[in-house]
């Protein structure tokens, strides 16, 4: 082989492998430039995200309460049907007594319209 000839190869050689050498050196630096790029351009989309799910929690623990509060509610309106259907009782009950007094209240009218007034004393119409 040629001097010529063998140098050519060898500075091949030793160009390729300088390329090789300088493309590990800097490939961390590319691959953490590709991230800190990614980052800057994702981040602030993520950062409203986060937000967006901060306010949606928030309203769902309200909802929440509202919820188990309305729960709690309804079960003790079941329980609490005793009550209902003792004051339904009572109310039967005041409203016979208001139609008895009332029916005695006429009656008593009754007798009373039948009544002469004699001598500023109230006497019954039928003489005994």
């Amino acid at each position: 082989m040629d001097d010529q000839e063998m140098q050519l190869k060898v500075k091949r050689v030793t160009d390729k492998f300088t390329e090789s050498m300088y493309v590990l050196a800097n490939e961390p630096s590319i691959a953490l430039y590709r991230l800190q790029e990614h980052v800057r351009r994702s981040l602030p989309e993520l950062v409203q995200h986060k937000t967006d799910m901060q306010s949606w929690e928030e309203q769902s623990q309200g909802a929440i309460y509202s919820v188990e509060y309305a729960c709690s509610a309804v079960k003790s309106m079941t329980k609490s049907s005793l009550y209902f259907k003792n004051i339904d009782g009572l109310l039967r009950q005041a409203i016979s007594l208001k139609e008895k007094l009332s029916s005695q209240g006429r009656r008593k009218r009754a007798l009373d319209s039948g009544m002469i007034k004699i001598g500023g004393e109230k006497q019954s119409s039928v003489h005994l």
